[in-house]
Order: C-alpha cells, then sequence, then structure tokens
C-alpha cells in the first residue's frame, strides 16, 4: 500500500525530515540516513525530501547541526543541574565531572559520532559552531585561579575529551584492544570514560 502524501507547511516539513533522519541514525548509523528511508517515514517523495534540503549531504550537515542544537541544550540542563549541586561545600567536584562526560558519551553513543566522522571524511567542516562552549565556560570559572589561567588551555582539555568521545562509538573497542586491553575491559567504554573523568577533573584542578 503507497502511503498518502501530505503537503505540509516548510517548517513542519524540514522538522519531520529531521526527526525521521535522527531515528534512522540512531537506528542504523550514518548509511541508513537515505532519502528514500525518509520519504517513506514522512510520506514524501524523494524529490519533497530533496527540495527542502537539496541532497543527502546537505541533509546529514542539516542533521548534524540539529544534533549540535540537542547537545548545546542537554548539556546546558545538565550543568545548571551540576552547578546548582556545586553550592553544597561538601561536593566533590571531580566525580561530579562524571555526569557530563556521560551525557557527552551518551550522545555520540547514538550515531552523531559516526555522523560528525563521517561529515569530516567527505570533507565538510564545522567552522567554530562552539557547541562545547557552555562547558568551557562553567569548567574554567571552576578552576583554583582560574583569572591567571589562559581560557585556551581549558579549551584543550574539552576539546580532548570531545574528540575521544566522538570516536568512542566507532574506534573505541579497537584502540583499547590496540593498548593490550582484551575482553570486558576492551569492550565496554565505562572504565574509559572514568579515566576522561578522572584525568579531565586533574587537569583542570578540580580534583
Amino acid at each position: 500500500m503507497t502511503r498518502s502524501r501530505v503537503r505540509r507547511p516548510p517548517d513542519e516539513a524540514r522538522r519531520l525530515i529531521l526527526a525521521a533522519a535522527e531515528r534512522l541514525l540512531a537506528e542504523g548509523g550514518v548509511a541508513a540516513v537515505q532519502v528514500r528511508a525518509i520519504a517513506t517515514r514522512v510520506g514524501m517523495t524523494d524529490a519533497g525530501v530533496n527540495h527542502h534540503f537539496g541532497s543527502r549531504d546537505q541533509l546529514l550537515a542539516a542533521l548534524l547541526r540539529h544534533g549540535g542544537r540537542k547537545i548545546r541544550a542537554g548539556v546546558g540542563e545538565v550543568l545548571a543541574s551540576w552547578l546548582d549541586r556545586g553550592t553544597d561545600g561538601g561536593t566533590d567536584r571531580g566525580t561530579d565531572l562524571g555526569e557530563l562526560v556521560d551525557a557527552l558519551a551518551a550522545f555520540y553513543g547514538e550515531g552523531y559520532g559516526e555522523l560528525a566522522v563521517a561529515l569530516h571524511a567527505a570533507g565538510w567542516r564545522d567552522e567554530g559552531a562552539g557547541l562545547l562552549d557552555p562547558v568551557v565556560d562553567a569548567l574554567h570559572a571552576l578552576r583554583p585561579g582560574a583569572a591567571d589561567i589562559p581560557v585556551e588551555d581549558t579549551r584543550l582539555a574539552v576539546a580532548a575529551l570531545h574528540q575521544a568521545l566522538a570516536t568512542e562509538s566507532l574506534y573505541g573497542s579497537a584502540f583499547r584492544r590496540g593498548a593490550g586491553l582484551t575482553g570486558a575491559a576492551a569492550a565496554t567504554p565505562g572504565p574509559q570514560l572514568r579515566w576522561w573523568t578522572t584525568h579531565l577533573a586533574r587537569s583542570l584542578g578540580l580534583r
């Protein structure tokens, strides 16, 4: 049975297309994000999807920006909660930092890490969107003697974490096996995330 086509306002159509693309991404990675599959899910023609985004590559780029907005919002929520708890003098900032690490890892694990790597390999470049600026700002403000430390130092620490988490779903296990880890220690990202949390906290002077 052929699904009936529905004419929708452009903004609604774009929203539905991105939502369908996001679901396909989570279900099957970048390879699953195909114009025909999206068109079928939203009740449009292939040409209709391309009308709103131009091409599959442009759609993938839009999906990455869409994901960027999601991670910015999600990290903002995590930061707000994290900073609120930080008003308690007994709070261990280094331990709490794990919540930020876990939130970023979960996001990339839904397929956005693979998408970012695929787009980069295809020549697409993100010209300084500043997705993690809220993380940089919050962490830098918490550093002992922050006024005397260049913010670039904090940016480098956050960038290193960003790189690791974005590639975890694709290469994490292989990299761990390459370092001599085996079994669950290689396959499970949890210990690696805790390692990043510990060393990020130390590099920022939060522990």
